[in-house]
């Protein structure tokens, strides 16, 4: 069971790692130094975070870290010109270093093409599809706009006008730019698209029950306050068409038989060769 789960994340993991070195091959060059690519991967090395954007940084801050990593590569070419490189200890380390490179470069290399030959049928798609139509399910969405006020008094008050209305919308927008208490009462109340799980069930139960272009006709009581529904439209719960769901299918089904054909390899590769743990 160990085996099998190791395996199957390290093919993971691997095919992650080969479907982005073409990207690393043609990554963008910020900085040339003596004819070696200053590239995005030493710009990443050096940031240490990667939900940081070094492209949307101030000029000045990606003025300094280039700096950095320039000044870091003319120390590294001293200290190859030095008497370093001739040291035993340099030496060693560096041939270990070489091989494990050359392995690493060769694996990434070796699952991309192994990815390549995967072929997915329309037919496996088409029978995935039939097989797991309870994972395209979708559920019902609503669009709605809302006034949020702070009583009972208040928010049947603004019924009472819009009861009158001759064009709900927008003396619904009007007011609700006027009158909410909530953070989309600057854009009139719209909420966009939710589905039901997304908002306080007095809310969500309250507007599937009203008719496209209609408004609650009571006060709407949450833990936020008293809310006054405008429904825009409906989405009723359907199933995602097999077209939408093909392009996620193949991957699930490519990512399997990835999987299915490295553990196969594994353990043919295990079964020949001579492993000692320590």
């Amino acid at each position: 069971m160990i085996k099998k789960i190791t395996a199957i994340s390290f093919a993971t993991a691997m095919l992650l790692s080969a479907t982005t070195l073409s990207a690393k091959i043609n990554e963008k060059v910020y900085a040339i130094v003596n004819g070696k690519n200053i590239t995005g991967t030493d710009v990443a090395v050096a940031l240490k975070n990667q939900k940081v954007n070094f492209d949307t940084l101030p000029k000045e801050s990606q003025k300094q870290i280039l700096q950095q990593i320039v000044q870091k590569t003319l120390l590294g070419n001293k200290a190859l010109n030095s008497e370093v490189v001739n040291e035993k200890f340099y030496k060693d380390t560096l041939k270990s270093a070489i091989q494990n490179m050359k392995e690493e470069l060769a694996l990434q290399i070796w699952m991309q093409k192994l990815s390549k030959k995967i072929k997915i049928t329309d037919k496996e798609i088409q029978s995935f599809y039939n097989e797991n139509k309870f994972r395209f399910v979708k559920p019902m969405e609503l669009k709605a706009s809302h006034i949020l006020v702070k009583t009972k008094k208040e928010a049947k008050d603004i019924i009472n006008k819009l009861n009158s209305s001759k064009s709900l919308k927008a003396d619904f927008t009007k007011l609700a730019k006027e009158k909410s208490t909530g953070p989309s009462g600057k854009n009139g109340g719209e909420l966009g698209w939710f589905t039901l799980e997304k908002m306080v069930p007095e809310f969500s139960n309250a507007t599937k029950k009203l008719t496209k272009g209609t408004i609650t006709k009571e006060p709407v009581k949450t833990q936020f306050g008293y809310h006054v529904i405008y429904l825009d439209d409906k989405k009723d719960k359907g199933t995602v068409s097999l077209k939408e769901a093909s392009p996620q299918i193949k991957a699930a089904i490519g990512q399997d038989k990835f999987r299915k054909s490295l553990n196969k390899i594994v353990k043919t590769e295990e079964s020949k060769a001579k492993i000692i743990y320590k």
